[in-house]
This record gives structure tokens, sequence and C-alpha cells, in this order.
């Protein structure tokens, strides 16, 4: 198994505006379906719920690593045990991390998004496969949603 999602999209908006959808925590919640309690910041944790159907009892909990402007942001976040409404559990804040890194170069027609999720080996083995095959699915349906957002809101 990869230890490593990678993502890249050329979306066709500037720079400027893929970093907006990005790092505005409102934006942010709209293409990636997530309520969020406030903004983003540097250190600080992100709070919220997801807002995708059959998964609204998911709370959403990430802390921020870095916002170096229409570069890079990038966060932390666990993996539950389940999603399962019936044995999900909402305190999985001691459970390892992976990192997610969105960066943005400028291309000629727009800008080159790549999304990065690294640390699955840092999983208990038992979950490791399930958490990485999720995130690669849903990896995949984020950037369709960014793609759809930034073209529509542009």
């Amino acid at each position: 198994m990869n230890d490593r999602i990678e993502k890249r999209i050329e979306l066709k908006a500037p720079v400027s505006r893929v970093w907006r959808a990005l790092t505005d925590y409102r934006e942010f919640g709209e293409w990636f379906r997530v309520k969020l309690e406030g903004p983003f910041a540097p250190g600080q944790v992100s709070r919220g719920y997801i807002t995708h159907p059959g998964y609204e009892h998911v709370k959403w909990e990430a802390v921020i690593r870095k916002m170096d402007p229409e570069r890079l942001f990038s966060f932390t976040w666990s993996h539950p045990k389940s999603l399962d409404k019936a044995t999900y559990s909402p305190d999985y804040s001691k459970e390892p991390t992976t990192l997610v890194e969105f960066s943005l170069e400028k291309t000629a027609s727009g800008t080159l998004l790549v999304l990065m999720e690294s640390g699955f080996d840092k999983l208990p083995s038992d979950r490791r496969l399930e958490a990485f095959r999720r995130n690669d699915g849903g990896w995949t349906q984020q950037m369709k949603n960014i793609e759809a957002h930034v073209a529509k809101t542009s």
C-alpha cells in the first residue's frame, strides 16, 4: 500500500480565486461539504460537522498547519475508527493524524492545484487500508467539487 495520496487538477481560475476557495472557511465548507465554526488560522483547531447527506453526525476537526498565501495550505486530521452512525465516536482527537497539503502553481490557463495526503503509515494497521481507500475516493470527488465551485463563483 502506498503511504501517500496525490491528486492534480488544472483549474481555469486565477491562483487568487483558488486560494480563496481553499482558505476562506465558508467557501471551503461549500465545496467540501462541511459547516465550520470559524476562520482558518495556523496553529488553531478548525471544527465543524460534515454536511454530506448521511454523514451529518461526523465531526470535522483539523489543526491548520500552514497558510503560505497563494502557495500552500495544509492541515492535519485524525481518522475515526468508524463513520457508521451506530458505531461512530466523535472523540477521536487522540488518534494518529495524516497531513493534507494543497499547493498552488500558476499556469498559462489558470492554476495547477496539487493535493497530497501523507502519513497513512502512522494509522493502526487494521484501519490503514480502509482510511486510504476512503480518502483516495473522497479526494477524487473533492477535486471535482472545487473545480465546479471555482467555475461557478469566479
